[in-house]
């Protein structure tokens, strides 16, 4: 479980760094924009909840595997997962138009001129998937013990 938890700690981090870090700007029409997380709200919230999981998983860190508080521990590694699962939804909503555009609302692709942003993105994207499995895999874990400990009462 330990394992998990700093796998889970490793990749909420990175997915949070990465994000953080995605800045690019291009000039276009002799007018320059610049792409950075911040200016999508999807962006932030991506970022807030993957600073959440890995300050929770972080302090989860020094509770003990077999500890009292088993039940409470699981619904809040519910929460995280479910929590991650949103975010990550939402960014890849906003990935897609970015990378596609929308011909329908007249949304233009923005990837070909600010690739260095998309490519963190990306990157991001990536470690929030991996946060988001080693997440579904302790929620696995926690509840086979779970249920191993209400058959070993009866």
């Amino acid at each position: 479980m330990l394992v998990l938890r700093l796998l889970a700690l490793g990749a909420t981090l990175s997915a949070t760094l990465i994000m953080v870090t995605s800045q690019d700007s291009a000039q276009v029409f002799n007018m320059k924009f610049e792409a950075k997380y911040t200016n999508s709200p999807t962006f932030k919230y991506f970022v807030l909840i993957n600073a959440i999981a890995s300050g929770y998983t972080f302090i989860i860190l020094f509770f003990p595997s077999k500890s009292s508080y088993g039940h409470f521990i699981l619904v809040l590694d519910l929460i995280i997962a479910l929590l991650l699962d949103s975010s990550i939804s939402a960014c890849l909503a906003i990935g897609q138009v970015g990378k596609n555009g929308n011909s329908h609302a007249g949304w233009l692709p923005i990837c070909g001129q600010v690739p260095k942003f998309c490519d963190h993105v990306k990157g991001s994207l990536i470690a929030g998937f991996v946060a988001a499995i080693v997440y579904f895999l302790i929620l696995l874990y926690s509840l086979h013990n779970i249920i191993n400990l209400f058959t070993l009462k009866t």
